[in-house]
C-alpha cells in the first residue's frame, strides 16, 4: 500500500487510488469535521481519525470481498437464531470528546439492536455497535484497534491473511479470544475456510454451506 503523508488539509486536491492512502497530520477536530462536510456522503474512500491524524484510504476488491462474505455469515447466523440484528455498513463512529473517529468495513448492532432501532445514532448517548468487522488486506498507518477500543465497541473481527482474529473488550482493552461474544457457539477457526470457498464456488454457495454448518451446530446444542 502506498501511503502519502501531508501536513495540510488538501483533500480536495488529492485523488486516492484503490489500495493507497493519504495521511494528514495536525488536523484539528473542527478541520476534520469541515472536510467531511465539504466532501459529503458520495465518497468511496473511508477514514480513520486519531487525535489529530487523519487517514483516508480507498479499499481494494481483495479487501471488499471477505468483508461482504463475513457480513453474509453474520446475517445467516441471525436468521438461524431468529433474532433481530441491524447492519450499518461503514457507519461513521466518532466521539468529539475522545477526538477519535473511524469507519468500519461493516458493523452490526446485535445485543443492543432494540435500543437503537429507528434511531439516528449518536455515540455520545447511544451504545456503539456490538460488532465491528475489518478486512485488513492492506495495513493502516493508524492503530485502529485502539480507536475501536476507545469508542467502546465490545467485539472486533479482523480478517487478514486467511485468518479471522476475534477480540473482546475487557476493561477498556481488547483481548484476542477464540469465542465470539455475540455468537459463542461460532467455530471461529472454520470461518476462513468458508470465505476461501466463496472464491471458487461463489458467495451464495459458500453462504449456504455456512448456514448448513450453523444449523448443524445449533441442532447439536439442542440435542
Amino acid at each position: 500500500m502506498n501511503v502519502q503523508t501531508v501536513n495540510t488539509p488538501t483533500i480536495a486536491k488529492q485523488k486516492v487510488s484503490p489500495g493507497n492512502s493519504i495521511v494528514m497530520n495536525g488536523i484539528k477536530w473542527e478541520t476534520y469535521k469541515a472536510l467531511m462536510a465539504d466532501v459529503g456522503d458520495s465518497r468511496a474512500w473511508r477514514i480513520a481519525y486519531d487525535e489529530g491524524v487523519l487517514e483516508i484510504r480507498m479499499p481494494l476488491q481483495e479487501h471488499e470481498q471477505p468483508k461482504i462474505v463475513l457480513a453474509y455469515f453474520v446475517t445467516a447466523i441471525a436468521d438461524e437464531l431468529e433474532i433481530e440484528i441491524m447492519e450499518l455498513g461503514a457507519l461513521l463512529l466518532e466521539r468529539e470528546d475522545l477526538t477519535r473517529a473511524i469507519e468500519p468495513d461493516t458493523c452490526f448492532y446485535i445485543q443492543n439492536e432494540s435500543l437503537v432501532r429507528s434511531k439516528i445514532i449518536d455515540l455520545q448517548t447511544d451504545p456503539p455497535p456490538d460488532l465491528a468487522i475489518e478486512s485488513d488486506y492492506t495495513s493502516s498507518s493508524l492503530n485502529k484497534v485502539n480507536i475501536y477500543a476507545s469508542l467502546g465497541v465490545p467485539e472486533l473481527w479482523r480478517y487478514r491473511n486467511q485468518s479471522l482474529q476475534v477480540y473482546q473488550l475487557v476493561e477498556g482493552k481488547y483481548e484476542q479470544t477464540d469465542k465470539s461474544l455475540a455468537f459463542p457457539f461460532l467455530p471461529i477457526a472454520e470461518v476462513p475456510g468458508f470465505i476461501e470457498q466463496s472464491i471458487s464456488i461463489g458467495q451464495r454457495s459458500a453462504v449456504r454451506l455456512f448456514r448448513e454448518r450453523i444449523r448443524e451446530i445449533l441442532q447439536n446444542r439442542e440435542g
